[in-house]
């Protein structure tokens, strides 16, 4: 096991401290670089282009972010870094663009957006990028296969579910997933509390929620959990 501590001592932004996707996009350099003046730790998402290299983006095809269609996985990193999100000057950055802007400054509490059947290389290919880092990283996935293979490999951060849900047989799966050695869920707000959570949180699990938008939100996020990721508001601004 891997202490996540550290996950509990600053808000996390969402994708970045972006601005709801209005002038500052998500996922993108201008939302970190925000972040990281803020003080705030960053939350974002990771795909596997076509060239093996993790690119920093959310969704799976380009056209809610860059008005195109098209699978973000058939594209090669040097042409998804092409690609302007939004419409702004950003483009699709790379893991190690991140890396490089964000220079330890702040915690990364990265999510690998795997597809089970195209995944050879990924986990590999995120761990190369960062070894030699000097900075606090956390790396989750909804996807088991993922987190299974991050621990096989022995990776050296604390390794995290991404989760969801309130029914018997989500718990039963979300169980499975903890079997495998994890250090801390994030866990969607609304569906706290429940049993499993409460029972992880009682054997010292780390638990950190998503996505608050809020205040409401905000305060029913600490009930039941060590720390947000947030997006649309200013947590300092916070009563």
């Amino acid at each position: 096991m891997t202490s996540a501590a550290w996950l509990k001592e600053r808000p996390v932004a969402h994708r970045g401290y972006h601005d709801q996707n209005k002038l500052v996009w998500e996922n993108t350099l201008s939302a970190f670089a925000r972040a990281v003046e803020a003080g705030f730790a960053i939350e974002c998402d990771l795909h596997y282009a076509s060239d093996g290299v993790p690119v920093v983006f959310h969704d799976e095809n380009l056209e809610r972010l860059c008005n195109l269609k098209g699978d973000v996985r058939e594209r090669t990193s040097q042409e998804l870094g092409l690609l302007s999100v939004g419409g702004t000057a950003d483009k699709i950055p790379t893991l190690r663009q991140l890396l490089e802007l964000v220079k330890g400054r702040v915690p990364l509490v990265i999510e690998l957006k795997g597809r089970e059947t195209d995944d050879e290389g990924f986990v590999e290919a995120v761990l190369e990028e960062l070894e030699g880092y000097e900075g606090q990283v956390a790396l989750m996935s909804f996807d088991h296969w993922l987190l299974k293979e991050l621990k096989a490999l022995n990776a050296p951060y604390p390794i995290g579910l991404t989760a969801g849900g309130n029914k018997p047989e989500e718990f039963e799966a979300h169980e499975k997933a903890m079997k495998l050695g994890l250090d801390f869920i994030s866990y969607f707000y609304a569906d706290l509390p429940n049993p499993f959570i409460k029972a992880e949180r009682e054997k010292g699990t780390v638990v950190i929620t998503w996505t608050v938008r809020d205040e409401k939100a905000r305060k029913h996020s600490f009930e039941h959990a060590d720390q947000m990721t947030f997006e649309g508001f200013d947590p300092r601004a916070s009563v």
